[in-house]
């Protein structure tokens, strides 16, 4: 029999086992072998004949092995400090204080960092901006491409159909068609989708005019408005407009009323979709370009959710005529607008559902 002095050993060790590692020395080797404990307790240190760390705690009937602080900060990688302080905080599994030493097992894994920084979630615009570089189809981006192009444009009479924008967008070509298509709803259409592009690249930047002017720019420019003498494709118009009957701000005066607009939008420190919704009726209002301000605003709207971390949404062909009336009535019924971009905000929600997009 394996005795130690007068101690049966095995008995020893089938004890041990059935303490918890902190308890194990303490508990059974002190108060119950209270004359000769300590020395055992010293002798586990320094005398690799009897007691090791390795015999003293058995895994489920297996052996488990430790190892000291300066063995574990080495393959960890760390420094001895950062363990032992893991080890006080209770983030090493199975660790033991022995006194004032640490022992951890070896197959412990070394715990995160609490202020590891996580990557962000992939928000949307991520996501558009992904797809988009890689010219990706089928996706989120294919989608918003084709679904915002083609309600715009048609609101402002344009007569492709639904699968002639699409057609566009996928292979730059023009579909076949029985009727006649006008060469400005092509140019538009493919303008539109660059339009787009620009307003995904530089969904971040502060609204200014110069952003608005380059996309009114991108817009006509090929159209056969450019050939205009009186249109200017790009800035701010020449001669006075009005939409759905009612009188816009006159040419020599959209400057200042443009500057002022994006001074008390961009002041906010907040924006939320109701301001998004108001700067668009304001600056209907206002109509600074000879035609494209429908598609330039709804752009606009578009962008500006995309910044903001609001859902966007498409106003489509549909409902357009609640938009209008929305439009129409915001001084006095605000409530009409913000339920149509509401609507469209749902119908939006369920695409991004669907390519399981968080919002």
């Amino acid at each position: 029999m394996n005795t130690f002095g007068n101690i049966d050993m095995p008995q020893i060790y089938k004890k041990i086992s059935q303490l918890s590692p902190k308890a194990m020395l303490r508990d059974f080797l002190m108060h119950k072998f209270a004359d000769i404990g300590k020395n055992i307790i010293k002798s586990s240190f320094i005398c690799v004949d009897f007691l090791p760390i390795k015999w003293y705690t058995l895994n489920r009937g297996g052996i488990m092995n430790y190892r000291s602080v300066k063995e574990t900060a080495l393959r960890w990688k760390t420094s001895e400090r950062s363990v032992r302080n893991y080890c006080a905080a209770g983030r090493v599994e199975g660790a033991v204080l022995i006194g004032k030493t640490w022992s951890i097992p070896e197959n412990a894994q070394k715990p995160e960092r609490s202020n590891k920084s996580k990557p962000a979630p992939r928000t949307l615009l991520d996501v558009l901006r992904e797809e988009k570089r890689a010219q990706m189809h089928g996706g989120i981006y294919h989608k918003m491409q084709i679904e915002l192009t083609y309600n715009s444009n048609h609101m402002e009479g344009s007569r492709l159909t639904h699968d002639q924008t699409r057609y566009i967008f996928e292979t730059n070509t023009v579909g076949i068609s029985e009727e006649g298509v006008r060469v400005d709803d092509i140019i538009e259409t493919a303008a539109h989708f660059r339009c787009i592009d620009e307003i995904i690249e530089g969904a971040k930047t502060q609204l200014s005019e110069k952003f608005i002017k380059n996309l009114h720019f991108i817009l006509k420019s090929g159209s056969g408005d450019a050939k205009k003498d009186w249109f200017a494709v790009g800035d701010y118009k020449k001669l006075p407009n009005e939409v759905g009957g009612r009188a816009t701000t006159l040419p020599e005066d959209v400057s200042a009323e443009m500057k002022k607009l994006l001074a008390d939008y961009n002041g906010k420190e907040r924006v939320t979709l109701e301001d998004i919704i108001d700067f668009h009726v304001c600056f209907e209002r206002i109509h600074p370009f000879q035609d494209g301000n429908g598609r330039i605003g709804r752009l606009i709207m578009f962008k500006e959710c995309l910044k903001h971390g609001i859902v966007p949404f498409i106003i489509e062909d549909s409902i357009k005529m609640f938009y209008y009336r929305g439009l129409g009535e915001w001084d006095r019924e605000k409530g009409y607008l913000t339920d149509t971009c509401l609507a469209a905000q749902d119908t939006f929600k369920g695409y991004l559902d669907y390519f399981r997009i968080r919002y």
